[in-house]
């Protein structure tokens, strides 16, 4: 993520910050030195002093890629490197869930090796993604954090263990650790900052809470200053939150020092009541009103005034540019999508925010029916079940609510509704596939993709393993053309990706002509234990799939220009090797910065997560 160059005081005055101090020996590590070494043989002038080369350092790195980020499949190789490995986890975790399992009243049982894998592959996915969801909110543009706190902040992570409650302290991280990495909050997150930022610039602490918090900051340990920010979080009560009468406050954009009043009035108006929003950190605030207004609708408390912060709006260069309510990851509550939808009518650049708020409130809907029992329509299914389309909220995780009413449904009695059959048209094994089935739910088998070109609905669970099928035209293009219409479309090209379009290797078809293409996961495909490429393509071949020719990738990508944010998939396809013999195969995936045809290495040994999705194109029938 490109760095800040309107960043308040802290980067201005180090942009280094408290790393020197922090980590004195920083300024000499390899990847230091390399990079200043570097820059100074391309003329650069680097003072020699812990300061600057840190500067340097941080510079090069996050200006380039973000931490630990730039395209999705390198962010994905670095954050493998830091989640423990199968052999790394200790006898005794597998004893203490044989214990666990005894004292719920389940007997002595066996941790056999199948066991131990399924318990082994849980600890691996819940490190991955508690530590993806660090790493991508710290290079996510709305962490708007100066480069010396992302590092702190992230190298911290790395090195913290379990929250004590007792204690009220984090336990320290080892190799062995088998916890996932601790939860991120992003109040606790912006307040440990403020704290940070206030001792940088020798501002006084203006609280009485004092000795302790002097005493934590003295230390500038992560794990110290992050339980005292949580213990600061109080979310609002239930009783609070049943008031939705309130009013919209707005506070002016301003980087002078009657902006700099108002960003602190406004951080402070969110302070302890555990909305989970950076903004509650004073220099977060400060920053965001440099960029723009910001409007908090906040309800009224026992005393009829407007102090319980339950939505908020932040505007940049004039446009809306975030919206955040106070339930799980920031979604909105339900009571208050009509209340966001009616004010982003009124912004500038609300109209993008319909179709979310569209959907919040047919969410809502729907949980009220739920609630009272009653019936949902055919078209209401479709929406929750998310047939079509995903829900998109204005949190940064999916709400939690889709899963809890979920949860209530009986998806046996929901299938025939939403696929306009009878029951007896749902096949759930390859041997009840008949000419009057309508929906296929069941395990993938071999040969199974020459028994379903006529049936529309394909899962392998419903609704979570969802296959897609969708028929695009390839040939007519040359490489050259089809980069040029990438580009003049606004799609995203990596360089890599780039090679491979100019590659020998990479022929499109001279002819037009139609392809079937079959989208899944790696999960769907019935694989156990660690996946590999090879694997992969294997399982594939078996099922009734084939290989994509390369110019799927590209075709593929100027098509799918409704692809959701954060989905990404990669296109089963012989590797194109690049100069050095590097494999690689194309990746698409919609970003921050818009639609993207990225490269991806795709070794025949790299192995793959159950999560990971690809495309492969349908066998045509001999029929």
């Amino acid at each position: 993520m490109p760095e800040n160059e309107a960043m308040p005081s802290p980067e201005r005055k180090s942009s280094a910050g408290i790393l020197p101090e922090k980590y004195p020996d920083l300024h000499t590590s390899k990847e230091v030195s390399f990079t200043v070494d570097r820059e100074r043989s391309r003329g650069e002038k680097i003072p020699n002093n812990p300061q600057e080369t840190v500067s340097r350092y941080l510079g090069s790195l996050l200006n380039k890629h973000g931490l630990m980020g730039g395209d999705p499949e390198r962010q994905r190789r670095q954050i493998s490197r830091h989640v423990i490995k199968p052999h790394e986890i200790p006898d005794g975790y597998f004893e203490n869930q044989r214990r666990i399992a005894r004292e719920l009243g389940h007997g002595d049982i066996d941790v056999t090796p199948e066991m131990r894998r399924l318990l082994t592959e849980a600890v691996v996915a819940d490190q991955t993604k508690s530590f993806e969801n660090w790493v991508e909110y710290i290079n996510h543009p709305d962490a708007n954090y100066p480069s010396w706190f992302r590092y702190y902040t992230i190298r911290s992570v790395l090195q913290t263990g379990p929250y004590d409650k007792e204690k009220h302290q984090f336990a320290k991280r080892s190799r062995s650790t088998t916890a996932p990495y601790i939860d991120l909050n992003r109040e606790a997150l912006a307040y440990v900052y403020d704290q940070l930022n206030n001792s940088l610039e020798g501002r006084p602490i203006e609280r009485a809470d004092d000795e302790t918090l002097k005493t934590v900051l003295k230390s500038k340990n992560f794990g110290r200053l992050y339980a005292f920010a949580i213990e600061k979080v109080t979310p609002a009560s239930r009783e609070q939150r049943q008031q939705i009468q309130g009013e919209w406050i707005k506070y002016d954009q301003g980087d002078d020092e009657e902006g700099r009043k108002r960003s602190q009035k406004l951080a402070r108006s969110l302070q302890g009541h555990g909305t989970g929003w950076c903004t509650a950190g004073e220099s977060t605030a400060e920053m965001q009103l440099a960029g723009g207004d910001f409007y908090v609708y906040k309800s009224f408390d026992d005393e009829g005034k407007p102090t319980i912060p339950r939505i908020a709006i932040r505007m940049e260069e004039g446009q809306v540019a975030e919206v955040r309510g106070i339930n799980a990851e920031q979604n909105l509550e339900g009571e208050m999508v009509e209340k966001t939808e009616e004010k982003l009518a009124t912004l500038p650049g609300g109209a993008e925010y319909k179709q979310k708020a569209a959907n919040m409130k047919q969410l809502t809907q729907i949980e009220k029916k739920t609630k009272a029992d009653e019936s949902l329509t055919s078209e209401e299914l479709h929406f929750l079940y998310e047939i079509d389309r995903p829900i998109q909220g204005f949190g940064y995780q999916k709400d939690l609510r889709i899963t809890e009413i979920r949860q209530t449904r009986n998806t046996d009695e929901d299938m025939p509704v939403i696929f306009e059959c009878e029951k007896g048209q749902i096949a759930r094994s390859s041997s009840e596939i008949n000419a009057s089935t309508k929906a296929y739910v069941g395990s993938l088998e071999p040969g199974i993709f020459d028994k379903l070109h006529h049936i529309e609905h394909v899962y392998t669970s419903f609704p979570e393993g969802v296959i897609r099928r969708q028929t695009i035209e390839i040939g007519g293009k040359t490489a050259k053309e089809l980069e040029r219409e990438m580009e003049q479309q606004g799609v995203n090209i990596s360089s890599y990706a780039k090679d491979m379009l100019r590659s020998k290797d990479f022929t499109p078809l001279r002819n037009p002509e139609d392809i079937d293409l079959v989208r899944l996961k790696v999960g769907d495909l019935g694989l156990s234990g660690v996946t590999i490429t090879d694997q992969i393509y294997t399982r594939a071949k078996e099922l009734g799939l084939d290989l994509c020719p390369a110019e799927v990738g590209p075709q593929y990508r100027l098509k799918y220009k409704d692809q959701p944010m954060g989905e990404r998939f990669y296109i089963g396809m012989k590797q194109i090797a690049d100069s050095h013999g590097n494999p690689y195969v194309f990746f698409l995936v919609r970003d921050g910065d818009g639609l993207w045809l990225y490269d991806s290495w795709a070794g025949p040994g790299d192995a793959w997560r159950p999560v990971h999705g690809f495309v492969f194109s349908l066998r045509k029938s001999d029929s």
